[in-house]
């Protein structure tokens, strides 16, 4: 038994948003994506150590914080970004809320790839921008781009393409072909480039390289706003601290200029948590991960014996993307749900018929979890 992982803490009558859902019934919560895991002690300790000075006044972010980002993403991702790039924000759905602010005038066309992290798809309207969908298709228990719709859009009407990188959540993590593919429409159309790399740090398969599509080439990195955060990979939340990666000076500056009055000023406790993190978080990662992989098959030989249901190899994050369409069921997330297991409903990402489930909790949790799954469809 890994100790760092089993047995979790109790989340039950706490603060948890995913544990009170259900919280005057005994169903399993498996839907939102943060972890049962334990937060990392360095990271905790940190926190207490900066908690022993008594003033929790305004802070702006420090060199050595800066220098932390800029070393371990150069160490995990082989991407070598200077300090002045970044932008401190307090999460990564105000990042692409702003960027579809830059994206042209009202009326102009964003991409985005369904299923997709909702707030993604709500985004658009938000700024008074246009959603442009191109579903990603499923083919050989692979899912990938469909590149023969995506080749039949109307690609000058489009002014800002929205990645997920690693896509939550279907798990892919885009090979170079592809993103370079994607990059040479944004390169041919002038398009503005946002991605959502939230889940960088969480790459389970082997043989699976998480690339930045701003580290590909010079002409892409100076159109890409890339939004990178240590919540999902060290368990922080609920500390509302990530960050914007900006070569381009010039779209640096309207970046900040599009946050002025709307973006708050970063948070102390997720400042020193994301330093923390990046300098001595590594180890608990590594830990996390191979913990990680053994849920993810878990899930994965499981759902193959249930019928009705079939999954794809998760690529990274901690999300596995459940087909439930065979079931007939009008309402897949609902059905589990009586049946004692909390899922998140595939509607909300933009396809029906699907449901996600979280497997970052411990292995009792995931099985007992699965159990359910089992004889619910058992029952009919």
């Amino acid at each position: 038994m890994n100790t760092l992982f089993e047995p979790s803490p109790d989340r039950r009558h706490t603060d948890s948003m995913k544990w009170q859902r259900y919280r005057d019934s005994d169903v399993i919560p498996l839907w939102v994506a943060d972890m049962d895991f334990a937060t990392p002690e360095v990271i905790r300790t940190a926190i207490t150590a900066r908690l022993d000075h008594p003033v929790l006044g305004y802070a702006h972010p420090w060199p050595s914080l800066n220098l932390a980002v800029v070393e371990g993403i150069a160490r995990d991702h082989a991407w070598q970004i200077a300090p002045e790039w970044i932008v401190w924000l307090p999460g990564v759905i105000p990042g692409f809320n702003l960027a579809c602010r830059l994206a042209g005038e009202p009326g102009a066309g964003i991409l985005a790839f369904p299923p997709v992290y909702p707030p993604i798809l709500a985004a658009p309207a938000n700024h008074e921008r246009r959603l442009i969908r191109s579903h990603l298709v499923e083919t050989e228990g692979h899912w990938g781009i469909d590149w023969e719709h995506f080749a039949s859009l109307d690609h000058h009407a489009i002014r800002l393409l929205m990645l997920c990188n690693p896509h939550n959540p279907v798990g892919r993590v885009w090979t170079r072909e592809e993103l370079l593919r994607l990059g040479r429409y944004a390169d041919h159309h002038d398009w503005l480039i946002c991605s959502d790399d939230i889940h960088c740090g969480l790459v389970l398969d082997a043989q699976s390289t998480y690339r930045p599509i701003a580290a590909l080439d010079e002409s892409l990195a100076q159109r890409t706003i890339t939004l990178m955060a240590p919540s999902k990979t060290w368990n922080i939340p609920a500390l509302s601290t990530a960050f914007a990666i900006i070569p381009n000076a010039q779209l640096r500056q309207q970046f900040i200029l599009a946050g002025q009055g709307l973006i708050s000023s970063p948070n102390l406790l997720g400042l020193v948590a994301t330093e923390a993190a990046y300098r001595h978080g590594d180890p608990w990662r590594q830990a996390l991960l191979g913990y990680l992989r053994e849920n993810a098959r878990l899930v994965t030989d499981n759902i193959a014996s249930m019928p009705g249901l079939r999954s794809t190899p998760v690529e990274a994050t901690y999300l596995a993307w459940i087909d439930c369409r065979e079931l007939n069921q009008a309402r897949p997330q609902r059905f589990f749900e009586h049946h004692g297991v909390g899922l998140s409903d595939g509607k909300d990402f933009g396809m029906e018929g699907y449901v996600r489930l979280n497997f970052a909790c411990s292995r009792s949790l995931l099985s007992q979890a699965l159990s359910r799954m089992q004889a619910a469809l058992s029952a009919g």
